[in-house]
């Protein structure tokens, strides 16, 4: 038994290309992955994590936040364009991890990944859940408190200075509340709209990330119109003698936090299996997204904190409430309430698939049971793993704040990252031959500088959300050598190969 046997690239492609009762539907163009992308990407980062960080941690240094946590991306998301040309296949780093770092990795990034989309769609979904309560107001409609929030809030020191609701001391405490269930029901419906067809689905998203793009230009540019530049400054906050909390920790802690706003181009790369030109098609999906996304967030963050000071934006949904406060744009309200409404069930829609692509990948493998990867004789989805992860998620989102699992979902992400700059580098070395359609440029130093940017951010983030992060390891390895390695396929393979011999 090889822990670290690594699966033949050239099995890969011949999986991917195969038809079948398992097999996928090639529907996707470079349009469909670049809205794929950036509905994955502009959601909850920029609609709820952007006033956590500046309130919290970066003030209106959110913004320099926000360019940090984007070339961090963009070193890893020159990685991923190369490996996505080279291994088009469902999985994402799940897949270029066992192609290149074995068999036992491949598990740690998969079941990494399970947790960082989601904890992500959990997340966006209490985003959503607070901006489809303000929609509603618009016309007289007030659900009770009780069923729109989480029955725990955690409370950091921040908090507790501002005398944030129900936070009177640092640590868990009850909310009041019982279930978040707005939170529940768009999980609940993006699934089922994944489970009808991926072509319906980037349609669907498609309409959406054209909407919420839309409401974030327009309320960019009638923003800066009302900047006061007085909340600006200071423009990084002085420190308050805790690390994290303000001053440069707190905008490299914001980085951290931020970081979850941008791996939407990581979500694109689970849909490999179904694009039509998947060589040519990704690289254009994943860069494309991520360029147009990190002008936006930039400039998104500065008319934010510009507007109202930072100290008032730490809320689940920070740009509605800037368009109430500022009376200058109270006839924005109607419009950044409905696109963001919108937009942020996309957001969820895109986690979900990428959760469930990644369940598919491992059955296929033998990792995890023929459940994973069952897929729908009429949709061609798999309809499974879409339903469980649906209902896990809606769990999550029901139940718990958002801190914590933007946290959970930050720390998987750059790990995930880091394996895939690693990926690069190692195949460049073992494999030169490789057909690679998209070539990073200047190997090794990029995805070093990639593999360095999400340690960095990883080392931001509270000790608390580690230990998260190792007992979900923990779980996984249970999982693992409890029944993915007794199931692998390739260790199956490997052990008749021995056998003949």
């Amino acid at each position: 038994m090889n822990l670290w046997a690594t699966k033949s690239i050239t099995s890969l492609r011949a999986a991917a290309d195969a038809e079948g009762d398992r097999s996928l539907k090639r529907t996707l163009g470079p349009l469909n992955l670049i809205t794929l992308g950036i509905g994955a990407i502009i959601g909850a980062g920029i609609f709820v994590l952007t006033g956590v960080a500046a309130g919290q941690s970066a003030g209106p240094g959110v913004a320099i936040s926000m360019v940090l946590a984007g070339i961090g991306c963009a070193f890893a998301g020159l990685c991923y364009a190369e490996m996505a040309s080279a291994v088009p296949v469902a999985g994402s780093a799940y897949t270029y991890s066992y192609a290149t770092l074995g068999e036992l990795v491949a598990w740690i990034i998969g079941w990494d990944l399970i947790l960082e989309y989601a904890m992500g769609a959990a997340s966006v979904g209490v985003g959503w859940s607070a901006t489809f309560v303000s929609f509603l107001k618009l016309f007289g409609i007030h659900l009770p408190s009780e069923l729109t929030s989480a029955p725990f809030v955690v409370c950091s020191s921040t908090m507790v200075t501002q005398a944030v609701s129900g936070c009177s001391s640092v640590g868990w405490h009850a909310s009041g509340a019982i279930v978040n269930l707005p939170a529940i029901f768009i999980v609940l419906l993006m699934s089922a709209i994944l489970v009808v067809g991926i072509k319906e689905s980037a349609n669907f998203n498609t309409v959406m990330v054209l909407i919420k793009a839309g409401v974030l230009v327009l309320f960019v540019g009638f923003g800066f119109l009302y900047v006061k530049t007085n909340n600006w400054h200071p423009f990084i906050p002085p420190n308050t003698g805790e690390w994290g909390t303000f001053g440069w920790s707190g905008v490299l802690r914001g980085a951290g936090l931020i970081f979850f706003a941008y791996i939407g181009f990581d979500a694109v790369s689970t849909a490999a299996q179904e694009a039509k030109n998947p060589k040519r098609d990704m690289p254009i999906g994943i860069l494309g997204s991520l360029a147009i996304c990190t002008v936006l967030y930039v400039l998104v963050s500065l008319v934010m904190t510009g507007l109202l000071p930072y100290t008032e934006l730490n809320v689940a949904a920070p740009v509605i409430l800037v368009v109430e406060r500022v009376k200058e744009l109270a006839w924005f309200l109607p419009v950044v309430t409905i696109g963001a409404t919108l937009g942020l069930a996309s957001t969820i829609m895109v986690m979900l698939l990428g959760q469930s692509r990644v369940f598919y990948s491992m059955s296929r493998d033998g990792l995890l049971g023929k459940w994973a990867g069952a897929v729908h004789p009429k949709f061609r989805t798999p309809w499974l793993s879409t339903i469980y992860t649906g209902l896990a998620v809606a769990f999550f989102t029901g139940l718990f704040p958002i801190q914590i699992l933007g946290q959970l979902v930050n720390i998987g992400t750059l790990l995930a990252f880091v394996l895939v700059c690693a990926g690069v580098w190692i195949l460049r070395r073992t494999r030169p031959d490789l057909e690679r359609p998209f070539r990073t440029p200047w190997v090794p130093f990029v995805p070093i500088m990639g593999i360095l940017c999400c340690l960095g951010l990883m080392a931001t983030l509270p000790f608390d959300t580690w230990i998260r992060l190792f007992v979900w390891l923990l779980i996984g390895f249970v999982i693992y050598f409890g029944y993915g390695r007794h199931h692998s396929v390739l260790q199956k393979e490997r052990e008749a190969a021995a056998t003949k011999q």
